[in-house]
């Protein structure tokens, strides 16, 4: 197995005439974080509920931590943890006792329960409510929540279904940070995410899934350098801007933006971005603004699938997973 600790070989799906996964390859080293990225749809929960054994595939295979995941399914379950793309905690209960619950369930020693509840709950900043029922909890605590049950048996290997879709931006912030921890700690994680700038802070090497098939693999950085381009907003006077896009465009695709803003697309970015102002200045074409936006993944998700990824705002519900054992 070396450092492999999650890997999937030639790993597909089918329901009925529909193929939910098509020959999928993935492999994530001990203490990384691997990003699964696409539209809803694409497979990405297919392939999380396959390798959390919550689903047998139709073809090929997997194995976490060296394990097959349908060979041995209960050795895998007691090795995972995972959080889906909804709190899975009971309302009823609150935060401590939902946590010892999990501890019970999990087979953890009884004598360790109470504590381990106890470390996760400051751990995750909830120890100020962790006697109040999970009814009464935010979003965004009862998702902190639920990653701790997920925890609670000191899993070397997490699955993260869309955790932070619905929260906002200061509890997304903060659940980053967590698992930031986790993972300087050694976990290795599985994530799946619509939120591309989630990807980007925390994934190691992304994979991008569309209609079932991997269609790019790399790390941010080298998606972003391979797909994207880097592109130089300037905003004129109104009478020049009609000659700042007939002098700008031999230096690469030019277009309105907005107003009298527009967008020139360069491939060399340094001297791309260079070449643009020593043209302005050369013609004395002083703009009222000027950016330099780098590439970000999201001009890569549109390039690989032709829309945006905020077209894609509703979580999948379609095939959502379950707990599992965790």
């Amino acid at each position: 197995m070396g450092d492999i600790v999650i890997e999937a070989e030639g790993l597909g799906k089918d329901y009925g005439d529909v193929v939910a996964l098509d020959s999928v390859d993935l492999q994530v080293p001990y203490g990384t974080v691997l990003g699964l990225l696409g539209p809803n749809g694409a497979g990405k929960t297919t392939a999380v509920r396959i390798l959390t054994t919550n689903l047998r595939p139709s073809r090929g295979c997997a194995r976490v931590l060296g394990v097959d995941v349908t060979e041995n399914p209960q050795a895998v379950r007691e090795q995972i943890g995972l959080a889906g793309q909804s709190a899975a905690v009971d309302d009823n209960l609150t935060g401590r006792e939902n946590l010892r619950l999990i501890g019970y369930l999990t087979h953890q020693p009884r004598k360790g329960v109470s504590a381990r509840a106890d470390q996760l709950l400051e751990q995750f900043g909830l120890t100020d409510a962790a006697n109040r029922t999970a009814k009464t909890y935010s979003g965004g605590m009862r998702r902190r929540l639920d990653l701790a049950a997920s925890l609670v048996h000191r899993p070397p290997v997490l699955f993260l279904d869309e955790p932070t879709t619905g929260l906002d931006p200061a509890s997304r912030t903060d659940l980053w940070g967590v698992i930031e921890e986790l993972v300087a700690g050694g976990t290795t994680l599985l994530l799946t995410t619509q939120y591309l700038e989630e990807a980007d802070r925390l994934a190691n090497r992304i994979m991008v899934i569309d209609g079932g098939k991997t269609i790019a693999e790399g790390t941010p950085t080298e998606l972003k350098t391979h797909f994207g381009a880097t592109v130089v907003e300037i905003t004129l006077p109104a009478e020049n801007v009609e000659r700042a896009i007939s002098l700008l465009g031999p230096l690469g695709a030019t277009e309105y933006l907005e107003g009298t803003t527009i967008g020139v697309t360069v491939t060399d970015a340094g001297r791309g971005a260079l070449d643009v102002v020593r043209t302005l200045d050369r013609e004395q074409l002083v703009p009222d603004r000027l950016v330099v936006r780098e590439p970000s993944l999201d001009d890569v998700f549109l390039k690989l699938t032709g829309h945006r990824a905020e077209d894609d705002a509703e979580p999948d519900t379609t095939s959502s997973p379950e707990r599992g054992a965790a």
